[in-house]
């Protein structure tokens, strides 16, 4: 996720599993990561609020 390439992720992520797992994966993430991705998807950011 910090490293790949965006036709790599497009390509190997399954959205309903990184929603599903996003509340843990952003713990495991660095905070700039974290912000960048709960930015550019609101799914991640809602995601992460409906778990709290």
């Amino acid at each position: 996720m910090h490293e790949g390439l965006h036709d790599d992720l497009t390509r190997y992520l399954n959205q309903d599993l990184l929603l599903q797992l996003w509340p843990v994966l952003r713990t495991l993430v660095g905070r700039t990561v974290r912000t960048v991705w709960e930015d550019a998807f609101a799914q991640l950011a809602s995601r992460t609020q409906a778990a709290a």
